[in-house]
C-alpha cells in the first residue's frame, strides 16, 4: 500500500502535537503516487483500540489498517464513503465493541461573521456562540464546543467519552480568530467535560470551559453540558408589571443574602466540615423559605452574595469561577430558574452580586488561559491586585469586554434577574486603587483614571439598558466619582443605583459613639445630606460591615443590652427616614450576636429570646410603614422631597426633618434622639398648622421599648420655631425615632 499520511504527522497526532488534526484525520481525498486519480482515505485515531472498522452504508463494516500501535487507522477507498457523517466500530482487547460518529467527519460550524463579531467584541449574546451547545449538525445530534485560545499550541476536548486522553479529540482551530471548535455527536446533558490546552511552551494543563452553564461541586472543577431551554417560567406576570415599574419612585428594601450560611441542615456528625454540600439547603429549598420569610418582614429584593461559581467558600462568591454558571453547591440550572421563578411568582425581586473587577488566579479557570495573560494585564502593575491577591481583567481587549457584558446579559436573559450589583467599581476605576507609588502605571494622558474600565462600563450600562431597560444596574463605588448613576449619553456611567458608602460608614461610626459623645461628633450624622441627592443612593448596611472584627449589627451599639436594642432600633429608623433606597444584610434584622461566618448560619436560637423576636416584628413592621407611606420613597433623589427642621441641636443629639412625597399632603416629620435621657416639652417646628399623628415610634413596648409615647394626636401651636410660624411640644423617647403626619381636616 503506498504512503498517504507521513509517518511524522501520524507521530504529532498520536503524541497531541498537531495544531490542524482535521487535515490529518477523518475524511481526506488524497492522490496515492502513481495513480492519476484521486482516492480517499478515511483516518481515525482511537487509542486502546486493537481494530477498528468504518460503518458506512450497506456493505457492511470495512477493516481498517493500523498505521501506528498507539491507536492510528486508516482505510483508502476508490470512493468517498457513501454516507457523510459515517460511523466508526472500534474493537478493544477485552472483546468489547463501540460505534461511534467519526468527529472528524464534520465540516466547521461556526460562520466568519460570528468569528468577526467574537473578534470585534460585539457579539451581545456571546454565550450562543462560544461554550457548549447541543445541536444537530449534518442530521446528527450532539454537543457543539467552542473555545476562545489564541495562542494555545493545541486545544482538546475531554471526559468520560475519551477517559479525559486529551490526545483523542484535538479541536479545530479557526483561524485568525483563535476559537477552536469541535462537534462532538450524541454528546447530552449531564456530560462532564473540560478542554485540555497545550501552550506554546509546551505546558499541558486542564482547563474549566469559561463559557460553561455548569460545573462540578468544588473541589473538582469539571464543566457540565447543560440545556438551559427545558425550564418552563411562570413569571410572565411579573415580568411585565416590571416594564411598567418606575424604580425611582417606589420602595426598593433589599434583604442582602448569603444563600450558604442563611440557614443550613441539621448535621448528625458534629466531627463534619461544614462547607461538605449536604449542610446547605438547595435552591428549591431556599425559595420556599427564604420567600416565606422576607415576604412576612415585609422586603420587596432579595440581593444575593455572588452564587456565580466559584471554589473557594472563603471568597463568598467573589472570587469567581464560572461567569456563566450558578454555582452547584445549591442544585442545578434548573433548580436556580425555579428559586428565581419562585421569587417573582410571589412578587419578590432578585439581584445579584456580579463580579467583572477581577478574578483568582486558580490555574483550572482563567488565569494563564492559553499560557498567556489571555483575559488578564500580563503586567502586574495593571493585571495583578495587591490586595485581594487577583487577576485583573484587561477591560480594553474586545474578546475580554465580551466575555464580561455578555454574562451579564446572561444572568437577566436566562435567569430573569431583576438586576446586577457591580462590585468594587472603585477598584476598577482607579489604577492607583490599593496601590503604592510605583506600583502602578498612568493612563495615556498620565492621570489615575482606568480609561479603559470606564469605556467597559459605560458599554456595559448601554448594552444592558437598551436590551433590559427594566432592570436596575448597582454600582458599590466607594469613591468620590462624579455622575456614577448619570446617563452616558452625558458623561456618566450609566448606572441606576449607587451605594452609599460614605453614609453606611460615617452612620455606624456615630452610632457606635456613646451617646455622652454623640454632641461631639454631631456632624457625622448629618454630613450625608450636604451630598445626598449628587446621586440615586442606595443605603447599605452590608455583609462588608458586619465580618473581619467589624461586630455584628448589633454588638457594634454600645450600652447595655437594652440600650444596645434602642440604638439599632433607632439606626434602623435613620435608614428608612434617610433619602435613599434601603439595604440589610440578614441577621441584622433579629440582632445577631456574632458576626458574620460563611461557615455557619445564622444565630436563629436568638428568636427565642423576646428581644429579639421584638426586633424582628419592629423590621416586618418598619418595612411595611416604608411602603404604605409616598413621603419615603417618592423623591428620594429630589431635594424636594427633604427638608431640615433643625440639625443643629448638637448639645441634645437631637435632629428633626420633613420627607416629602410628590403630593402636597404627603409629608412626614421626623424627629431622632440619640441620647439615653427622654425629654419632655421639646419644641419643634411643624411644616403646617394642624392635627397631627404620631403614625411611628421606635420605643413601643412591642418593639421593646420603653413605651414613651406622645398623644395621639397633637396640635400645633401658633409659636413661631425653627424657621416655621407653628409649634409643637413632643415628648422625645430615649434612644429613638418618632414620625408625624398630618390629619387631613374633615370637608
Amino acid at each position: 500500500m503506498n504512503e498517504t499520511v507521513t509517518r511524522e504527522e501520524i507521530a504529532r497526532i498520536v503524541f497531541g502535537d498537531h495544531d490542524d488534526p482535521f487535515s490529518v484525520l477523518g475524511y481526506q481525498r488524497i492522490k496515492l503516487r502513481g495513480r492519476g486519480r484521486t482516492m480517499h482515505s478515511v483516518r481515525a485515531f482511537v487509542p486502546d483500540a486493537e481494530q477498528m472498522l468504518l460503518v458506512c452504508g450497506d456493505d457492511g463494516p470495512v477493516p481498517m489498517h493500523r498505521l501506528h500501535n498507539a491507536g492510528f487507522f486508516e482505510v483508502v477507498l476508490d470512493d468517498p464513503p457513501s454516507i457523510i457523517p459515517y460511523r466508526l466500530e472500534a474493537v478493544y482487547p477485552d472483546g468489547s465493541r463501540m460505534q461511534m460518529y467519526d468527529v472528524y467527519s464534520f465540516g466547521p460550524v461556526m460562520s466568519t461573521y460570528d468569528l468577526h463579531l467574537i473578534g470585534e467584541g460585539t457579539e451581545e449574546f456571546i454565550y450562543h456562540k462560544l461554550g457548549a451547545h447541543l445541536k444537530t449538525v449534518q442530521g446528527v445530534s450532539g454537543t457543539y464546543f467552542a473555545v476562545w485560545a489564541p495562542n494555545a499550541r493545541r486545544v482538546s476536548l475531554t471526559g468520560p467519552f475519551n477517559r479525559w486522553n486529551g490526545r483523542q479529540h484535538p479541536m479545530r482551530k479557526l483561524r485568525p480568530s483563535g476559537v477552536w471548535e469541535i462537534f462532538m455527536p450524541e454528546i447530552g446533558p449531564g456530560e462532564h467535560y473540560k478542554y485540555e490546552i497545550v501552550f506554546a511552551s509546551r505546558p499541558i494543563i486542564m482547563k474549566a470551559d469559561p463559557y460553561a452553564f455548569q460545573s462540578e461541586v468544588r473541589p473538582s472543577c469539571a464543566s457540565i453540558v447543560t440545556d438551559l431551554e427545558k425550564y418552563t417560567w411562570g413569571d410572565k406576570v411579573w415580568l411585565d408589571k416590571r416594564k411598567k415599574y418606575n424604580h425611582y419612585e417606589k420602595p426598593l428594601s433589599i434583604y442582602e443574602v448569603h444563600l450558604g450560611s442563611w440557614k443550613q441542615k441539621p448535621v448528625a456528625d458534629k466531627d463534619k466540615d461544614v462547607t461538605d454540600t449536604h449542610m446547605f439547603l438547595n435552591y428549591r429549598e431556599l425559595a420556599h423559605e427564604l420567600v416565606d420569610y422576607v415576604t412576612r418582614l415585609g422586603y420587596t429584593h432579595i440581593e444575593l452574595m455572588p452564587v456565580t461559581e466559584h471554589l473557594l467558600d472563603a471568597s463568598w462568591g467573589y472570587q469567581v469561577t464560572g461567569y456563566y454558571a450558578p454555582t452547584s453547591r445549591y442544585g442545578s440550572p434548573d433548580d436556580f430558574k425555579y428559586f428565581v421563578d419562585y421569587c417573582h411568582q410571589h412578587e419578590i425581586g432578585v439581584l445579584m452580586d456580579w463580579v467583572p473587577a477581577h478574578f483568582p488566579r486558580d490555574y483550572t479557570a482563567l488565569a494563564r488561559f492559553d499560557g498567556t495573560a489571555l483575559y488578564e494585564h500580563l503586567d502586574p502593575r495593571r493585571g495583578f491586585h495587591p490586595q485581594w491577591k487577583t487577576y485583573i481583567f484587561n477591560f480594553g481587549r474586545n474578546e475580554v469586554r465580551n466575555f464580561l457584558i455578555g454574562s451579564a446579559l446572561f444572568w437577566l436573559k436566562e435567569y430573569h434577574l431583576d438586576g446586577l450589583r457591580v462590585d468594587a467599581v472603585a477598584s476598577m476605576l482607579y489604577l492607583d486603587f490599593s496601590r503604592e507609588q510605583g506600583q502602578w502605571l498612568p493612563n495615556k494622558y498620565g492621570g489615575r483614571e482606568n480609561l479603559e474600565a470606564v469605556e467597559f462600563l459605560q458599554e456595559l450600562n448601554v448594552r444592558v439598558h437598551k436590551l433590559f431597560p427594566d432592570v436596575l444596574m448597582f454600582a458599590e463605588e466607594s469613591s468620590t466619582w462624579p455622575m456614577v448613576t448619570r446617563p452616558v449619553y452625558s458623561g456618566g456611567l450609566g448606572f441606576d443605583l449607587k451605594w452609599n458608602m460614605g453614609w453606611m460608614h460615617d452612620t455606624l461610626k456615630y452610632m457606635a459613639l456613646d451617646p455622652i459623645f454623640r454632641k461631639f461628633q454631631h456632624n457625622i450624622l448629618t454630613w450625608s445630606l450636604f451630598y445626598a441627592f449628587t446621586e440615586n443612593f442606595v443605603l447599605p448596611f452590608s455583609h462588608d460591615e458586619v465580618v473581619h472584627l467589624k461586630k455584628s449589627m448589633f454588638n457594634k451599639m454600645p450600652g447595655d443590652y437594652w440600650k444596645m436594642m434602642a440604638n439599632l432600633r433607632l439606626c434602623y429608623a435613620y435608614h428608612y427616614s434617610h433619602p435613599g433606597k434601603k439595604l440589610l444584610f440578614m441577621g441584622g434584622e433579629f440582632g445577631q450576636w456574632h458576626e458574620w461566618s460563611e461557615k455557619q448560619e445564622l444565630q436563629w436560637e436568638l428568636l427565642d429570646r423576646e428581644p429579639n423576636r421584638k426586633l424582628q416584628t419592629y423590621i416586618a413592621e418598619l418595612n411595611q410603614f416604608y411602603r404604605k407611606e409616598p413621603a419615603l420613597f417618592e423623591s428620594d433623589f429630589e431635594r424636594s422631597g427633604f427638608q431640615w427642621i433643625d440639625f443643629a441641636d448638637a448639645d441634645q443629639s437631637v435632629i428633626s426633618f420633613i420627607r416629602r412625597g410628590k403630593k402636597q399632603e404627603e409629608q412626614i416629620v421626623w424627629v431622632f434622639n440619640f441620647t439615653p435621657l427622654p425629654r419632655h416639652d421639646y419644641r419643634i417646628g411643624f411644616p403646617r398648622p394642624g392635627t397631627y399623628r404620631e403614625i411611628f415610634n421606635s420605643d413601643l413596648d412591642r418593639y421593646g421599648g420603653s413605651d414613651v409615647r406622645n398623644p395621639s394626636l397633637v396640635e400645633t401651636e401658633a409659636i413661631a420655631w425653627h424657621k416655621s410660624d407653628c409649634s409643637v411640644r413632643l415628648a422625645l423617647p430615649p434612644l429613638a425615632a418618632i414620625a408625624f403626619k398630618l390629619v387631613p381636616p374633615v370637608k
